[in-house]
């Protein structure tokens, strides 16, 4: 059969002859852009050999152009084959076929209400499962402890003052820095309601109450969270990623009581701390907010602060600190003991550590709130 008129595009020719397209000269981009790719797959239905021994030049683009064509030009029952081709364009021809995505991605069916029943079910079913695996672990730990005391001599001193330093010491400056604004904020929004009663003078209780009570230990406890919660899921998660945790296992050591149980304690005996000093540190930012707000001076906040304020405020704050770092340092451990072998797991389960711990840790604060409000304190 005679060939067609060849048809020009920016230096690039296809011309079809018989079952064959012959595609010629400078295959680039520009002559990609500029072609009309469904009128060229219309005129080349038949063939089944794309001969691109006439090309002089060809980039990605017109590599592309080749693989598209030869997919569409395809059916069932016909093949069709690119010929001509030099080594490097062979290659260059492979390596885009490779990165083609795939003709046909099947699309998501909508979800049914069984659907949606089913995925509540595998959350609750995987909320359950975790409750199980971390209360089992928390008993694990209390049972190591347990057995510290019995045998004293397995207690890791060195390492518990090293995490105390870590824990307590180290966060000082950020947690005395975030409880001194929260007394600032406090005063100034209790100034700026209480003046319409006239009663500034109540904003000291109201500083007094929701620093001592609440916010002091709550505040601290979500900053520990995310930065020892996260260090501990990370140091762990790292030694398990190393196995250094399946060597510990392997020579007859417990990773249990030499990684888990001095964290915990360290968290449990510096929270308190911490909570006190975020106490203070609350305090100190109201009164300074307090006398440039309103005038109350240091002396006046200091006489109603201690005549007004009923020392069972702070004890509540302080019953709360060390259940609070014991929610943190199981959980922080329990998410770096899960960590497989690969840096995706090591960032998603640090993430999920520190989400975990701070929704835990304020249902637990809810939780005492109720309590503490049915026995009257």
């Amino acid at each position: 059969m005679p060939a067609e008129t060849a048809t020009t595009m920016d230096r690039a020719a296809f011309s079809v002859d018989g079952t064959r397209l012959v595609v010629s000269g400078d295959l680039r981009i520009a002559a990609v852009d500029a072609l009309d790719r469904s009128a060229l797959l219309k005129k080349a239905a038949g063939v089944t050999v794309i001969d691109i021994s006439g090309l002089t030049r060809i980039d990605t683009a017109g590599a592309w152009l080749l693989v598209y064509a030869q997919d569409r030009l395809a059916a069932p029952g016909k093949r069709v084959e690119i010929t001509g081709t030099s080594d490097a364009q062979a290659q260059l021809i492979d390596v885009v076929r490779a990165s083609m995505p795939p003709a046909d991605i099947a699309e998501p069916k909508p979800k049914t209400l069984a659907d949606q029943v089913e995925t509540l079910g595998r959350m609750v079913t995987s909320g359950a499962r975790k409750t199980v695996e971390l209360t089992s672990f928390l008993g694990q730990v209390v049972a190591t402890m347990a057995g510290t005391l019995i045998h004293p001599r397995r207690f890791r001193l060195t390492s518990l003052v090293h995490h105390c330093q870590e824990v307590g010491l180290n966060a000082v400056p950020i947690v005395a820095l975030m409880s001194f604004l929260i007394g600032v904020v406090l005063a100034f929004q209790g100034a700026v309601q209480l003046r319409q009663f006239g009663a500034e003078v109540f904003v000291v209780d109201l500083i007094a109450i929701s620093v001592l009570r609440e916010l002091g230990i709550l505040l601290t406890a979500i900053i520990v969270a995310g930065r020892s919660g996260s260090a501990f899921t990370a140091a762990i998660g790292s030694m398990k990623m190393r196995e250094e945790i399946d060597a510990m296992r392997t020579i007859g050591l417990d990773p249990v009581t030499i990684l888990v149980v001095p964290r915990v304690l360290a968290l449990m005996l510096m929270l308190p701390a911490l909570g006190l000093l975020a106490d203070i540190s609350g305090l100190v930012g109201g009164a300074v907010m307090s006398w440039i707000e309103l005038g109350v001076s240091p002396a006046v906040f200091q006489s109603r602060l201690v005549g007004n304020t009923d020392v069972w405020h702070f004890g509540v704050g302080m019953i709360k600190a060390p259940f609070f770092a014991l929610i943190i340092g199981i959980i922080g451990c329990y998410e770096g003991m899960k960590v497989g072998g690969d840096a995706e797991s090591l960032g998603r389960l640090t993430s999920t550590s520190v989400v975990l711990s701070i929704f835990m840790v304020i249902v637990m604060d809810a939780m005492f709130s109720i309590f503490f409000a049915i026995v009257g304190v």
